[in-house]
C-alpha cells in the first residue's frame, strides 16, 4: 500500500510537470510534442475544440491497445494518468513565461519530457504511443523505437502541412528533448560503468579494486580460451561496476598491476543493491565490511601521492 500510495504521488507530480510544459510553454505558442499529446495539440489547433476533450478522445484507441498489451495495474494507473492530465490542463490558467521559440521548444519538452518520464517511472504511461510500439513489437516484430519514430514522422509531416514548416521544426526539436529527458528520469542521472577485467593478476585487482576504489566485485570462472598470448588457461574474469567519476583512477590501477590486462568497459543503466561508491568519501567507504574499511584507510594513506 505504501508503494502504492508512493507510486500515485510521483505520478501526480508527473502529470503536473507534464501539463507546465503544456500550458505555460507548448500551447499558447501552438508547438507540438510527439505521441498522441501531439495529435491533441495539433487538432485543437485545426479545429475549436477544448484539448482538453481531444486528448482523451484521442487516447481512447491506446487505451484498448494497452488492454491487451499491458497489465491490469498499468493500465489502471494509466488511465489515471491520462484523465489527470486532461483534467490539469483544463483547469490550469498558467499564462505563457516567453515568446521566444527556441525557448518555448527546450523549456516545454523538459518539462513535458519530466512529467512522461516520471509516470512511465511509476508504471503509467502517459502518452499512448509507447502503447502502439509495445503492441506492434508483440505482433510484427518491429522495434518500437522504430513505431514510435514512424508515427511522430508521420505526426510532424502533417504539421508541417497543415500549419507551417517552422512549427514543425520546432516541434521536432521539442520531441527531441522531451525523449532526452524521458531517458534521463527512467534511467537516472548516475553516470555508471561496468567493466570485465580478465588478468593474469585478477586476485590483486580484485584486492585492490575493494582495498582502493571501494567497488564490489564478482568473479567468473573462464574455462578457457583465446587470445594475444594463445591459447588462455583457467582463470578468474572480474565483473564490477563502478562511477564514471572514478574510470580513470581505475584504470591506472589497473595498468599499474597488469598493464596487458583485457577490459571490456559498458555502460550501466541501472543499479539496485551490491556496494556502489558514488564518490570517494568516507561514508562510502563505511559500507564496506569493518575489516575491508580498515584496510582501505591504509591503501588510502599509501596511495594518495601516487593515485589520480
Amino acid at each position: 500500500m505504501k508503494r502504492l500510495i508512493s507510486e500515485i504521488f510521483q505520478i501526480i507530480i508527473g502529470i503536473l510537470l507534464a501539463s507546465i510544459g503544456l500550458k505555460m510553454f507548448l500551447l499558447p505558442n501552438g508547438f507540438l510534442d510527439g505521441g498522441v499529446t501531439g495529435i491533441a495539440i495539433l487538432l485543437s489547433e485545426l479545429f475549436p475544440v477544448n484539448i482538453s476533450v481531444v486528448l482523451l478522445i484521442v487516447s481512447v484507441p491506446f487505451l484498448a491497445l494497452a488492454w491487451f498489451t499491458l497489465t491490469k495495474r498499468i493500465f489502471l494507473k494509466s488511465i489515471f494518468a491520462i484523465v489527470g492530465l486532461a483534467i490539469f490542463i483544463h483547469f490550469e490558467n498558467f499564462s505563457a513565461v516567453t515568446d521566444d521559440k527556441l525557448l518555448i521548444a527546450i523549456f516545454g519538452g523538459l518539462f513535458l519530457g519530466a512529467g512522461i518520464g516520471l509516470s512511465i517511472k511509476n508504471g503509467a504511461v502517459l502518452d499512448g504511443s509507447e502503447i502502439l510500439g509495445i503492441f506492434i513489437n508483440e505482433r510484427l516484430g518491429i522495434s518500437i523505437g522504430k513505431v514510435i519514430l514512424g508515427f511522430n514522422a508521420i505526426l510532424f509531416s502533417a504539421t508541417a502541412l497543415l500549419l507551417s514548416v517552422e512549427i514543425a521544426m520546432y516541434s521536432i526539436l521539442t520531441f527531441l528533448v522531451t525523449g532526452k529527458v524521458i531517458d534521463l528520469m527512467i534511467e537516472g542521472f548516475e553516470d555508471y560503468v561496468g567493466l570485465m577485467i580478465v588478468s593474469e593478476h585478477s586476485q590483486e585487482i580484485d584486492e585492490k579494486l575493494i582495498s582502493i576504489v571501494g567497488a564490489g566485485t564478482t568473479l567468473y570462472k573462464g574455462a578457457r580460451g583465446y587470445g594475444k598470448r594463445g591459447a588462455q588457461a583457467e582463470k578468474d574474469i572480474i565483473h564490477t561496476v563502478i562511477n564514471r567519476i572514478d574510470i580513470r583512477r581505475t584504470y591506472t590501477l589497473i595498468d599499474k598491476i597488469d598493464p596487458n590486462a583485457f577490459i571490456i568497459e559498458f555502460d550501466v543503466n541501472n543499479i539496485k543493491g551490491g556496494i556502489l561508491t558514488k564518490y570517494l568519501t568516507k561514508e562510502g567507504f563505511k559500507k564496506l565490511s569493518p575489516a575491508l574499511y580498515n584496510q582501505t584507510e591504509k591503501e588510502k594513506k599509501k596511495t594518495l601521492d601516487t593515485t589520480p
